[in-house]
């Protein structure tokens, strides 16, 4: 059952092919047997079996079930539910139970779907590492030593090591697509705004995005109906003749060796399909990122930070919030953040980031996309597969010490800086040591379905992707058990 995709499992439950709370069970089970990824923060099996029982009893009733009936879905913690507690990974925040779901986790539930439970992320989202010095360090399920990608790596380790097939993630730069890469699953953040954002604690309301994580394109299909209560099926698009852009001069510069050959072997399957990869750089894309990107989010994330605390009725303000976060993220808030941060952004230089040069990047995309007749770009979403946890600050790539915010949101920031719609797929596996590749395409705003129906066609050209062997030793373990 922990291998079914969420359509598939929700089919079955429809049907009567298992119930709810015996797939609720082997979800649970799994998740007790992978406890050393440390993937979720709150966990209540109780509550878990009994939204399943009432799954059962509705369906044994002869009800009406809904799209989501019976799936257990794990949940960020960073959105809101009521519950169960939501510590956006950060101390303060350790007991706090809001007085109401998220609208997003309103339209799940409505939809027949459970909470599984929250899943572990970088504090306050500031980071793509998930190393939480309060609720500790979520771990790859390819690779125990390194990271899964932040900052939503909880739920990204949780779908990909099989305790559940959706998940729910967010993403303001790259929250949602660099866990998906590094734990070779299926990441989908919408246009910016197509998805309801509220109860959800914040970095900025210009970039910020809830979206899904999954393995396999089907399940953010649905994830999708159910958010936009648009349920016409999504047809995977015709891929002969279908134009991507491959934009080598800013997304592929500098990759490690072993994206670039994945890449490759992306691009060879594409062409054998009929696609046609339309090379074509975007001048000036480095700069407008620059501009906008860093100061929208260093210069919001205190006052969205502290609205998120009010209109929830979270038991601290901003202060108190930040007199117990970890030191990781209090040098990060104390270099930009805060009142008289020695980095922190102007009002002047604000007002310039959001009123001309993200507008600018945003007339940029549209204008690239139109000249070349594209209906995607197709890039590789990170420079080097998953590092070692603990390394931060530099990526060895190609005999060179790289940054490691380069290595890592370079080629996520520009989708998410301009609202754009971005999906990442699994490319496999590292040759040597055989960690996840993932690539992404970003659509023009506003094509959402056209981009899912896109994502379905590439996901058939590409190979299956191997499960951790993490989970096949749960596999294993749980049927030695199951013989004695």
């Amino acid at each position: 059952m922990i291998e079914l995709s969420a359509c598939s499992a929700v089919a079955a439950m429809q049907a009567g092919e298992f119930s709810a709370e015996t797939y609720a069970g082997a979800l649970l089970t799994q998740i007790e047997a992978g406890q050393d990824l440390n993937a979720f923060i709150t966990v209540e099996p109780d509550l878990v079996r009994e939204a399943a029982r009432v799954a059962d009893r509705l369906r044994a009733a002869g009800k009406p079930l809904g799209r989501l009936h019976g799936l257990p879905i794990p949940i960020k913690d960073s959105v809101n539910t009521q519950d169960l507690r939501t510590t956006a990974g950060t101390r303060a925040l350790a007991n706090f139970r809001p007085t109401a779901d998220a609208t997003a986790v309103t339209r799940l539930r409505a939809a027949g779907a459970s909470v599984l439970g929250k899943t572990n992320l970088h504090e306050l989202s500031f980071g793509w590492t998930s190393n939480n010095l309060a609720f500790g360090a979520i771990r790859n399920p390819y690779d125990l030593s390194r990271i899964p990608g932040g900052s939503s790596g909880g739920t990204a380790a949780a779908v990909a090591a099989r305790m559940a097939p959706l998940g729910v993630a967010e993403d303001t730069q790259g929250s949602i697509r660099v866990p998906a890469a590094l734990c070779g699953i299926c990441g989908f953040r919408p246009t910016t705004g197509r998805y309801p954002n509220d109860g959800t604690a914040p970095i900025t309301p210009l970039f910020d995005q809830i979206g899904s994580h999954a393995r396999a394109v089907e399940d953010l299909t649905l994830f999708d109906a159910v958010m936009t209560d648009d349920h016409r099926p999504i047809p995977p698009a015709k891929l002969r003749g279908l134009r991507l852009g491959v934009a080598r001069g800013y997304y592929f510069a500098g990759l490690d060796p072993e994206v670039e050959h994945g890449m490759e072997e992306v691009f060879t399957r594409l062409r054998t399909a009929g696609v046609v990869l339309v090379e074509a750089d975007i001048p000036g894309l480095a700069d407008l990122v620059a501009q906008t990107t860093g100061p929208v989010q260093i210069h919001d994330a205190a006052a969205s930070l502290a609205a998120y605390l009010r209109t929830s009725a979270a038991p601290v303000g901003f202060e108190e919030l930040m007199d117990a976060v970890s030191p990781d993220v209090m040098a990060v808030f104390e270099r930009f953040v805060l009142p008289g941060a020695p980095f922190a952004i102007s009002e002047a230089a604000y007002a310039a980031a959001r009123d001309v040069h993200r507008p600018a990047l945003q007339r940029l995309f549209a204008t690239h996309f139109a000249q070349h007749g594209l209906a995607a770009m197709l890039f590789p979403a990170t420079m080097t597969p998953a590092t070692l946890i603990g390394e931060a600050e530099t990526v060895f790539i190609r005999g060179a010490d790289v940054p490691f915010q380069t290595a890592i949101a370079r080629n996520i920031s520009p989708g998410s800086t301009a609202g754009l719609p971005g999906i990442v797929l699994p490319a496999g596996l590292t040759r040597d040591t055989r960690l996840p590749l993932g690539f992404e395409l970003d659509a023009p705003a506003g094509v959402d379905r056209s981009l899912l129906g896109i994502a379905l066609a590439i996901e058939a050209l590409i190979a299956p992707m191997p499960g951790p062997e993490l989970a096949a030793n749960i596999r294993r373990q749980l049927r030695a058990q199951t013989a004695i």
